[in-house]
């Protein structure tokens, strides 16, 4: 198998140190939103930003975004999937 098809996706240094900067920021947020007990509000609040810094270190780091629609989508898939299994879990913990 030769290497002369694939494409290199060089991401410059200026998009990588941006992307650690959003990612340190919203760790930043993430620490003054479980601080401030506001009910549910922290838990959903937290949960938004590890979704949004998931979704930049799969996109940037592991190039996820330089990748065919059918792998992304297939990241898409397995992710709902675990979205559903994981709320039927809380299901199962709100009707005890």
């Amino acid at each position: 198998m030769t290497h002369e098809n694939t494409a290199h996706h060089i991401v410059s240094y200026k998009k990588l140190v941006m992307v650690w900067l959003a990612l340190l920021t919203l760790t930043g947020l993430t620490v003054w939103v479980a601080q401030h007990n506001v009910g549910i509000g922290h838990v959903w609040g937290s949960l938004a930003i590890a979704c949004i810094k998931s979704g930049l270190v799969v996109a940037f780091f592991m190039h996820m975004k330089y990748e065919g629609r059918l792998l992304r989508w297939l990241l898409f898939l397995a992710l709902a999937t675990l979205a559903i299994f994981i709320g039927f879990t809380f299901f199962d913990v709100l009707y005890r």
